[in-house]
């Protein structure tokens, strides 16, 4: 009965993983296919890479898309950490409810009733003060708005765990509220800060649906534009592109993979030396 409940197990397994990455694998394998045919093989070819690098709306959405996540993921990790660290340590104060109704709702709004109102509201800013016009500014700000609350969400579990003796420790010594909070609360929730701002990055730059009602004349993301290209029929340089957009993703997921085992090797070597040294 076990080994059958383990081959079941593994059966699921395997088809589990060929659902998820069968059609990744077979993406990439498309991307050197010589043929304009996507799912026809007429050779190996890397002439769709040749032409991506060449195609300029390409270059220039992706630059765009780039910039926008950059300043919008900055900009919500601070706003974010700060919404966190009131929700996570100033208890109950007026407007907390507010508060935090205010941080949780883009999360669970559909992407297109927050995509429609905010289109609206800058609509109607721009009858009324004639700022902001429809571009990129309008994409980074609504971008700031809803990735800011997934950011506040990560940093309030954090705060919320934090080991609140070595603040009460610091503070005892003399230290005052702000440098403990850069001398020792800042330091320890670093990681969570990173891993913030990597989710607003990602989810920024992977961002369809609001991108859509925000922007404006010229102002094309990569996702809008792989989309528009792809709505006109398949295209193998659409397979190039994503298979780059993998083989970078790959990339940090490795090198971040490698970084956290040898940082946890290096802490655990350092806590036997000192366990050695007491000794």
């Amino acid at each position: 009965m076990s080994k059958r409940l383990s081959w079941f197990i593994i059966l699921v397994l395997i088809l589990g993983y060929f659902f998820l990455y069968g059609p990744i694998v077979s993406l990439i394998f498309f991307s050197f296919n010589a043929s304009k045919l996507v799912t026809v093989w007429g050779g190996f070819s890397t002439k769709w890479y040749g032409e991506l690098i060449g195609d300029d709306q390409v270059i220039t959405a992706f630059l765009l898309s780039l910039r926008i996540a950059l300043i919008s993921s900055t900009i919500a990790t601070i706003l974010g950490t700060i919404a966190g660290y009131v929700l996570a340590r100033f208890g109950l104060f007026r407007g907390r409810t507010v508060l935090s109704g205010m941080v949780t709702a883009p999360l669970v709004m559909p992407e297109v009733i927050t995509g429609l109102s905010m289109l609206l509201l800058f609509v109607q800013m721009q009858q009324l003060f004639g700022w902001p016009t429809r571009g990129s500014l309008t994409i980074t700000i609504a971008h700031i708005t809803f990735t800011m609350s997934y950011i506040a969400v990560v940093m309030q579990s954090r705060f919320s765990t934090l080991d609140i003796s070595l603040v009460e420790a610091a503070q005892d010594l003399g230290a005052r509220p702000l440098k403990v909070f850069f001398v020792i609360t800042l330091p320890i929730v670093a990681p969570a800060i990173v891993s913030g701002f990597l989710l607003g990055f990602t989810i920024s730059i992977d961002d369809l649906v609001i991108t859509s009602f925000t922007s404006g004349p010229g102002a094309n993301t990569l996702p809008m534009v792989i989309f528009s290209k792809v709505r006109l029929g398949l295209n193998p340089e659409i397979n190039a592109l994503a298979s780059l957009i993998i083989a970078v993703v790959a990339t940090g997921v490795v090198a971040s993979t490698i970084y956290m085992a040898q940082a946890e090797k290096r802490r655990q070597r350092d806590m036997q030396m000192a366990v050695q040294a007491n000794e």
